[in-house]
């Protein structure tokens, strides 16, 4: 008797222990990171880092799953976090410039307005959120229009990537048939 008390004992012991580990489940968005320079922390480790980081983004990854993305998704002229789940997360390491506002060292929510011809970008200081729902435009730090590139290729997962220009980088946007670009100087 002693010895089946002593087995449902450890039973229920060992049983509320793995329930309360239990791991969430893959995101079917999954989150990202970008860098400027490119592959910064394995350049770094490498000792092949020439330039210093300039700027990162952390977004999440929606993928198209045969869908209508802009203009229906993604309603034109409706503040949107730039991926899936929390909004999308830019850093500066040092002062920037996008068009014409000087931007300070930081961490800072990336937001778009998309329309078909044209995304209003946005950088806005309030950080740590999830999605555009308390989107507050009183904290953008600024706002900047660029030009949609449409592409002959579909692009299936939503991307972010980080390309070297004449005198700093473009962050390149792409998701569907969509490109936009937005040039950052330092």
């Amino acid at each position: 008797m002693k010895k089946i008390l002593l087995l449902s004992i450890i039973c229920f012991f060992v049983n509320s222990i793995t329930a309360q580990s239990k791991l969430p489940p893959v995101d079917k968005s999954p989150m990202d990171m970008s860098y400027y320079p490119n592959s910064y922390p394995v350049l770094k480790i490498q000792d092949k880092a020439n330039e210093p980081i300039i700027t990162r983004v952390i977004f999440s990854r929606p993928q198209k799953s045969g869908r209508t993305i802009f203009g229906d998704l993604l309603e034109y002229g409706k503040v949107w976090r730039m991926g899936a789940n929390e909004a999308t997360e830019i850093e500066f390491y040092q002062n920037v410039k996008i068009g014409n506002t000087k931007i300070k060292k930081g961490r800072y929510t990336m937001y778009c307005i998309p329309y078909a011809d044209k995304w209003t970008m946005i950088i806005n200081k309030e950080t740590d959120i999830w999605g555009s729902f308390k989107y507050d435009m009183k904290k953008d730090v600024m706002r900047i229009d660029v030009a949609v590139q449409k592409q002959s290729e579909n692009i299936e997962s939503f991307v972010m990537v980080f390309e070297k220009a004449t005198v700093g980088t473009n962050l390149i946007i792409a998701w569907d048939d969509v490109k936009v670009s937005l040039p950052i100087s330092f």
